[in-house]
């Protein structure tokens, strides 16, 4: 078993998920895990895990979301692991850097959120994104640097997010552990 899968089982294993309907979700991961050797590379067909992260503001007011060119919405920023990631937070960790350009961000400590969905992604076949969402704290007037990756990238006040987002509600109120 390579260190990212190992991680990923280990991980979830302890993640104590706040809602039933989370809490299936762990359970489907760690079934799909031990189905799957494959189940942390982009490879894997019918599905993969991915991370991500919600890059909240060092005043957790403002979130960084980038448009994202293929799929044409705002997104919290991430994608897929990479064979040098050891864990799933280097990976969340490692994409918010790439995709944001700052120096300086801070992984807080522990998985916030989980969320499958259908996706057409570089295998050009659809499959689904097991996505792993953990929360990244920017340095005070951090400014994003957009790159290749996103069409548009910018801050966001939490309380004026942009229309089509809503799906990013679940993930939000777990990084602020609200009810």
């Amino acid at each position: 078993m390579n260190p990212l899968h190992a991680d990923a089982l280990a991980t979830l294993a302890r993640w104590q998920a706040p809602t039933a309907e989370q809490e299936a979700l762990r359970q489907a991961y760690l079934a799909y895990l031990d189905a799957r050797d494959d189940a942390c590379a982009r490879s894997c067909a019918p599905g993969h895990l991915t991370a991500s992260a919600l890059v909240l503001d060092a005043a957790a007011e403002r979130v960084l979301l980038t448009l994202h060119p293929r799929v044409g919405r705002w997104l919290q920023l991430g994608g897929h692991c990479e064979p040098g990631d050891a864990t799933l937070a280097d990976a969340a960790l490692r994409e918010a850097r790439e995709e944001s350009g700052m120096p300086g961000l801070r992984l807080e400590p522990g998985l916030v959120h989980l969320d499958v969905h259908p996706v057409t992604c570089s295998l050009g076949v659809p499959t689904r994104h097991f996505d792993v969402r953990y929360v990244v704290k920017a340095p005070p007037d951090a400014e994003p640097v957009r790159s290749a990756e996103s069409d548009d990238l910018r801050w966001w006040p939490l309380d004026a997010l942009p229309a089509g987002t809503e799906d990013l509600t679940g993930l939000i109120t777990a990084a602020l552990g609200t009810p």
